[in-house]
């Protein structure tokens, strides 16, 4: 199956070797020298593709099952012959603001290591060229190789929180800014920078509980001395789901601060026109008074009444003016 099985090797005493082209032979191979395991990464096989290694594996139905359909949360299950861990990489576009998520399923067993891919957020050659840079970590057999990538995932969540965090600052900056062009879809933007946060707090957050058990907790096909390095991995994930819910929080700050700064801006606005429709009416009431056109009218025979008119419109127009921009109207 060369489409699918992206890599395939043997590891004894933490060297590579090519491991014979039938699973069942280097399986066995591998369990009957007893310091070697295959390792065979796959992505995004079929049912049918699949189906050899899970039966070669003996891998729970219910695990292939998950491993096959993807949009699993993350999750650690323990079953008779294997171990099976979901984890969920995360990859952020900075040009299109986007968090994505991919898939990156594990089945540790006696001597092999199975990892299935979905997506593209979730690529293992540099972990595996790391751990074979690295023999005395790769002598640990499978447990090294989940923790590898289990360190890889979370320590690349770090590095996406701090991406999303200097977008945010960018973002919070634009709030407090002067209102423009540019900034009349803030709300819009900042509803959908929560939504990618969100995105994001579905990948850190399911996996504290598997974590937790791999460093705590008594857990078939891992070794008891890897347990500091789990301990290790779940603080650096305690330390990513607190950069999420970090972000979480300044964004619902960022979004209240701009629904009140709208508020205000509407304010300001509503009595600009209310001071404006104040002084549109002084001159419209005296132009009402003498365009009744009664006989009996003072200042109607006059040759000063029409210019005195003016000046005293003139004058209340100005008054209102001056009176409004003293009290901040204007």
């Amino acid at each position: 199956m060369p489409r699918v099985i992206v890599d395939c090797a043997m590891y004894r005493d933490g060297r590579r070797s090519e491991a014979p082209g039938d699973l069942s032979e280097a399986l066995a191979q591998a369990r009957a020298v007893g310091d070697a395991f295959l390792w065979i990464g796959m992505y995004e096989p079929t049912e049918q593709e699949f189906d050899h290694v899970s039966h070669e594996f003996g891998l729970h139905k219910l695990a292939v099952e998950d491993a096959l359909t993807a949009h699993q949360r993350p999750k650690l299950e323990v079953y008779d012959d294997s171990l099976f861990v979901v984890l969920k990489p995360v990859m952020y576009d900075d040009d299109a603001d986007t968090v994505t998520t991919g898939e990156l399923m594990l089945f540790i067993g006696d001597s092999f290591v199975v990892t299935v891919r979905h997506g593209e957020g979730a690529a293992l050659a540099a972990v595996r060229r790391r751990l074979e840079h690295e023999p005395g970590v790769l002598r640990h057999g499978p447990t090294a190789v989940l923790y590898a990538v289990s360190d890889a995932v979370v320590d690349h969540y770090i590095e996406v929180a701090a991406e999303l965090q200097a977008d945010l600052e960018e973002l919070e900056a634009e709030v407090f800014a002067p209102q423009t062009a540019d900034t009349k879809n803030t709300a819009a933007r900042i509803y959908g920078f929560k939504r990618q946060v969100l995105e994001f707090r579905r990948a850190t957050s399911p996996l504290s509980q598997p974590m937790d058990r791999l460093a705590f907790g008594n857990v078939p096909f891992v070794h008891d001395h890897a347990k500091p390095f789990f301990r290790d991995v779940a603080d650096h994930l305690t330390k990513a789901n607190e950069y999420v819910e970090g972000l979480d929080r300044l964004l619902s700050d960022a979004l209240a601060a701009h629904l009140a700064q709208m508020g205000v801006r509407q304010n300001d606005d509503m009595r600009k026109i209310s001071a404006w429709a104040a002084m549109a009416a002084v001159p419209t009431m005296v132009a009402g008074i003498y365009g009744m056109n009664f006989d009996h009218m003072p200042e109607l025979r006059e040759w000063w009444g029409y210019p005195a008119v003016l000046v005293l419109m003139a004058v209340l127009c100005l008054g209102l003016h001056r009176m409004f921009k003293r009290r901040g109207w204007l």
